[in-house]
């Protein structure tokens, strides 16, 4: 049975790798802590350093408050395992993550999630509204890719990776947020922003959409370029997301 445990393999990679795992397993515990984890469901994925192109991602079976730097499973980008483990992959999560990280060098961290307001935005025709900070800051930052069921088809990562372009932040309609970040305070900090905008939006539409403000045009354009500045910022917050997990999460860098 899954526990979170796994021997440590920090004296067995490379320094970059495990400072890579060390990152990626503390956004999976920044994610349970929010209370945006799905059970077992969903992925977050970190490239690891190298010209490989290998990534790792969560074994599955463990609940994000599980895991650990350690526990983290190295894959190609294929789908083959390239490392010794018990452990094994969901295929749905694989689909997704390799073909964002085929396509996109930037993208070194991806976060994907099934929130109830992230769902809930996703699956509302005119997607995510100007009508918060949060959603001005991001409006324009933001990509959208159709529902095509369960993420099996390998054949959905060409039309996904499109529809993602070169933004940091996606829709999956009916199904749920996606960010991605050069660093790992980059992707928290973007699906940070973005889970509270669509927060923001299920709260404010809770009542009808009748009298709900949309920002004056003027905010909208001067937010749109102010939103830029989210990846400065990121590494203001990410220091004081790690002192949190230390204190309400340890464990992760093991």
């Amino acid at each position: 049975m899954a526990d979170g445990s796994a021997a440590s393999l920090k004296t067995r990679v490379s320094e970059a790798e495990w400072q890579t795992r060390v990152e990626l397993a503390a956004l999976y515990r920044l994610v349970a802590l929010n209370g945006w984890d799905d059970m077992i469901f969903t992925h977050i994925s970190a490239r690891v350093p190298g010209p490989e192109h290998h990534f790792l991602i969560n074994p599955y079976g463990y609940y994000f408050e599980e895991i650990t730097a350690s526990s983290l499973v190295k894959v190609d980008l294929e789908g083959n395992i390239v490392q010794d483990t018990t452990s094994f992959i969901n295929p749905a999560g694989f689909t997704i993550h390799s073909a964002v990280h085929a396509a996109r060098e930037d993208a070194k961290f991806v976060v994907h999630l099934h929130t109830v307001n992230g769902v809930g935005v996703a699956a509302q025709k005119h997607g995510l509204l100007p009508i918060s900070q949060n959603a001005c800051l991001l409006q324009y930052q933001v990509a959208y890719h159709g529902y095509e069921g369960l993420a099996l088809n390998h054949d959905e990562r060409e039309r996904l990776v499109a529809d993602l372009g070169d933004k940091p932040l996606m829709l999956l309609r009916n199904h749920g947020t996606l960010a991605v970040g050069e660093t790992a305070a980059q992707a928290w900090i973007g699906i940070f922003f973005l889970e509270r905008a669509c927060a923001q939006q299920v709260a404010a539409l809770s009542g009808g959409r009748d009298h709900v403000l949309i920002a004056p045009d003027e905010a909208q354009n001067e937010t749109r370029e102010q939103g830029r500045g989210i990846g400065f910022i990121s590494g203001l917050a990410w220091p004081g997301a790690l002192r949190q997990l230390d204190r309400k999460s340890p464990g992760y860098d093991v």
